[in-house]
């Protein structure tokens, strides 16, 4: 259901949301696939009982993080209201860990816990070096956004199972399709 693609925690969290453009599909539907996502992505053990509040909270910080990051992408100055609330949700706690006695690690916390990890992986990301190998993927219908780290900065796609086969297989249809 979720993908952990984009090689940053704010950017993943982004990309709840699909194909922006086009059919917009919104994985965060409910306060539980909330909890879920935050299972997913390694920041809590259990999901926490989320309410329409916290989902109204992720949703609001998961656009005003989109805003920043295509700003950036952009070449533009952030949003003044946008930067205001993402810094001020990066000032909460964070989900508590502890290792276990088997050596694995223990994660525990509610919603704003994670959405607190969420905010600081964006302030981290537009306000670091990394800032500059953002892009959004190649692929006309995918809008989400990831980190370049590939040799030379020639990654053109999100993910190469997800976007990248899709847009050479429609590439190579097109081709074939005039002979």
């Amino acid at each position: 259901m979720f993908a952990f693609v984009s090689g940053n925690l704010a950017l993943d969290f982004v990309g709840t949301v699909k194909a922006r453009r086009a059919d917009r599909v919104d994985l965060l539907e409910s306060p539980a696939a909330l909890g879920e996502w935050a299972v997913a992505a390694d920041l809590l053990d259990t999901a926490p009982g989320c309410d329409a509040d916290d989902l109204a909270h992720a949703i609001r910080l998961r656009e005003a993080v989109y805003r920043l990051v295509i700003a950036a992408v952009e070449g533009e100055p952030p949003g003044d209201a946008d930067r205001r609330f993402v810094n001020s949700r990066a000032r909460g706690e964070l989900p508590r860990v502890a290792l276990r006695s088997d050596g694995t690690i223990a994660r525990d916390g509610g919603a704003d816990a994670a959405l607190t990890a969420v905010a600081r992986s964006a302030v981290e990301l537009l306000g670091g070096a990394e800032r500059a190998l953002v892009k959004e993927c190649g692929r006309a219908e995918c809008t989400r956004l990831y980190v370049d780290t590939s040799r030379g900065g020639s990654r053109r796609w999100c993910d190469m199972t997800l976007c990248g086969n899709r847009a050479k297989s429609a590439a190579f249809r097109a081709r074939h399709a005039s002979n």
